[in-house]
């Protein structure tokens, strides 16, 4: 099984660390990849399990969002997510519903109003009634059924 470091490549010690109890085997660092030996790893485990280690371990390090963990086979890739790109098509769905309502509403309502908003809230405050839940359906007596 490999793994493709990436741009990760000056964690692969500390990943090593982490991953020898969790395999059952050291994994062995060279270059930008770690090969961990099929036959030497406990059993049950498999790439995608690998591939939560790894994730689990991003995590533990602060990275994890700025990396991605594919598997194809028995090859893990770990990639480096272009952060600018994913906030640009983040940003513009959150920012423009979020924003413009808080400054609204704090110029809007100045504080001498605040109570006087929270108590006109409070009639509107019941909700409406909700339908009453079905009844359930007569059983049938034995009586009948018999005649």
């Amino acid at each position: 099984m490999k793994v493709a470091l990436g741009t990760l490549k000056d964690k692969g010690d500390d990943l090593v660390a982490f991953l020898e109890p969790r395999v059952g085997t050291k994994p062995s660092l060279s270059g930008g990849e770690l090969e961990i030996e099929d036959e030497k790893v406990k059993e049950g485990v498999r790439p995608r399990q690998v591939k939560t280690y790894i994730k689990r371990f991003l995590f533990m390090s602060g990275v994890r969002k700025k990396y991605r963990v594919f598997v194809a086979g028995k090859e893990l890739t770990i990639q480096e997510i272009e952060v600018g790109e994913e906030e640009e098509k983040k940003a513009p769905e959150k920012k423009p519903e979020a924003k413009p309502e808080e400054p609204e509403a704090a110029q809007e309502a100045p504080e001498e109003e605040a109570p006087k908003e929270e108590a006109a809230e409070e009639p509107k405050a019941p909700k409406p009634k909700k339908a009453a839940p079905r009844k359930p359906r007569p059983k049938k007596k034995k009586a009948d059924e018999e005649a």
